[in-house]
């Protein structure tokens, strides 16, 4: 126990050199200010608005498409493609009976009479009768599974103007900020043709830089896999120009060689999204925070590990709280990332309003640990792994995240360290990011434990997370983001009565329950809250991030150079 103990410390100390590089040259600014270089560690698996989420696609659209509603950098929800909010007090909002005898709601929207494509067609309800169409195939992998099944109809009034009708009436009824649209006059013919293998046809990955797929301040005009985008103005858009001509992003997955391009002038910043994790950041400002503008934002993104409930192991709740039990999350806050990064008890942010701060909490307790994994039969000690006193079988887990990534690998060997010491083998497999978001987790296919984030906005319910009709399968198109298996029936009549529930005290009550079974259950290991850190040129001004799953780039109109 010392020993492995002593090789924990080492490996949190390890956080104090590791990825250190010699100084390099002054960052060269944007030539003429026009041109903005920015980093990040990820390129995303499809353009597709729709298909996967992820932050790296949802960072690059976030500069080229503007979704139709989105909570801003206030925490508020306004309109962007629409011309005015939706409530039942302005009445573009109305209550009513859904076929299905629920109370539903009919929501009216109106399109930006200035919104153009990228080519200088129009968007129109045309585009919105598409969208809602494909989404409501069920094999495309269109997300989210929910919005397109609750939104039974859509009644285009106009070219501009459309009436969604929901078949239940929810506490979020007018936020559509997921409705992301796809031009009709583009990308029907691909869906049309073969609406099951639509999401390996789309426009969005085969002409990835038709101008026409873009509508925001930017267009995508290079896009090198696993490489770069570089995205242009775009001469339709219906706002303030973005104040530089060319906008690259590049793709440094390795974040030491991200540091060394922003240190050697190849990069002008660091997007906070998907860049240096804080305890790289606070090294970094150390070195060359003079040089520099860095900007911590604490917000919603949710560092965890998903536990594949396919696994007999993990199917054990006894072994799921041994899992956590073993683990100090707390020093691994506090000795890698200075405590910046805050314990997660559950998946909700204490920042958020609904969060219960009197559920179960899980501080470091070995002895807790070593009582359950005994309790599950696992009484024989071979090598310092436990193995079953019937079968014989290891007490083993597969143990996977995004491979270059080196914060999450240092933490993945404090885990694997702190596990060993109550014997549990954890055997460390990562892949590049494209692989692991584009198959590995989408499609369920690692075995045990898989580490990454999620991005959420505020109270958001999570019903695609944990929602047992949200399972990815084949016969689904894999587009669930159930990725544990999870499967409580209770849970789903939480998150059913949560999202109809209006009045906010009941509502809180109800995720205050969610929160305990979520914490009981345990089928994600909650890890911490992540703060984001934007490094940027002192020349640069404008960046707001957000702290939830929009990406500052949805406001990059307002950026600007000194």
């Amino acid at each position: 126990m010392r020993t492995v103990g002593l090789m924990t410390k080492t490996l949190l100390a390890a956080v104090l050199w590791l990825g250190a590089i010699m100084a390099a040259p002054a960052p060269a600014q944007a030539a003429g200010r026009d041109e903005l270089t920015i980093g990040i560690t990820q390129y995303p698996s499809t353009f597709h608005p729709n298909i996967d989420s992820m932050v790296a696609k949802s960072y690059i659209l976030g500069f080229t498409r503007r979704p139709f509603t989105v909570f801003d950098q206030n925490w508020q929800l306004v309109c962007m493609l629409c011309t005015k909010l939706p409530t039942i007090e302005n009445g573009l909002a109305v209550p009513e009976t859904a076929p299905n005898g629920r109370k539903g709601v009919a929501v009216t929207y109106t399109i930006r009479p200035d919104a153009f494509w990228g080519d200088g067609v129009p968007i129109t309800t045309k585009d919105v009768m598409f969208t809602w169409r494909a989404g409501r195939q069920g094999q495309t992998g269109i997300l989210p599974i929910e919005f397109y099944r609750s939104a039974y109809k859509v009644d285009a009034k106009d070219d501009k103007t459309f009436t969604i009708h929901f078949d239940k009436l929810t506490f979020e009824y007018n936020a559509i900020n997921s409705f992301d649209l796809i031009p009709a006059h583009v990308d029907a013919v691909n869906f049309d043709a073969d609406p099951a293998n639509y999401k390996n046809k789309t426009a969005f990955d085969t002409q990835t830089t038709n101008e026409a797929l873009y509508f925001g301040p930017y267009l995508i005009t290079q896009a090198e896999r696993g490489s770069h985008v570089v995205l242009e103005r775009n001469p339709h858009w219906w706002g303030k120009p973005g104040a530089f001509k060319r906008i690259v992003i590049k793709v440094i997955p390795n974040t030491a060689a991200l540091e060394a391009n922003l240190l050697s002038g190849s990069i002008d910043m660091i997007g906070g999204e998907l860049g240096l994790s804080v305890d790289q950041a606070l090294r970094f400002e150390k070195r060359h925070g003079q040089k520099y503008r860095i900007q911590y934002k604490p917000g919603l993104i949710y560092e965890h590990i998903d536990l594949n409930q396919d696994n007999p192991l993990l199917q054990n709740r006894d072994i799921r709280h041994a899992l956590i039990w073993a683990i100090d999350r707390q020093a691994i806050s506090k000795q890698l990332f200075g405590g910046r990064q805050p314990v997660a008890d559950s998946a909700v942010n204490p920042l958020d309003w609904v969060h219960a701060d009197d559920i179960t909490k899980y501080n470091y307790n070995p002895k807790k640990a070593l009582e359950l994994i005994v309790k599950a039969g696992f009484t024989k000690i071979v090598q310092g792994i436990r193995h079953h006193k019937d079968t014989n079988a290891p007490l083993r887990f597969e143990f996977m995240t995004t491979a270059g990534n080196k914060s999450r690998e240092l933490v993945q060997q404090v885990l694997q360290s702190q596990w060993k010491a109550v014997g549990i083998d954890v055997r460390i497999k990562n892949e590049p990011a494209r692989v692991f978001f584009g198959q590995t987790v989408t499609q369920r296919k690692f075995t045990g434990l898989a580490m990454y984030a999620w991005l959420s906005a505020p109270e958001s319910v999570p019903r695609g997370t944990l929602h047992s009709a949200h399972i990815p399968t084949q016969a689904n198109g894999w587009a669930g983001q159930n990725y544990p298996g999870f499967k409580n029936a209770e849970m789903d009549t939480l998150i059913d009565r949560i999202e109809v529930e209006l009045d906010k005290p009941k509502r809180k009550a109800l995720w205050r329950r969610l929160q305990e079974i979520y914490v009981t259950e345990l089928p994600v290991i909650p890890l911490y809250f992540r703060a984001e850190a934007y490094i940027m040129p002192k020349w640069l001004n404008g960046v707001a991030p957000t702290g939830h799953q929009y990406p500052t780039s949805l406001w990059v109109e307002n950026w600007g150079a000194n």
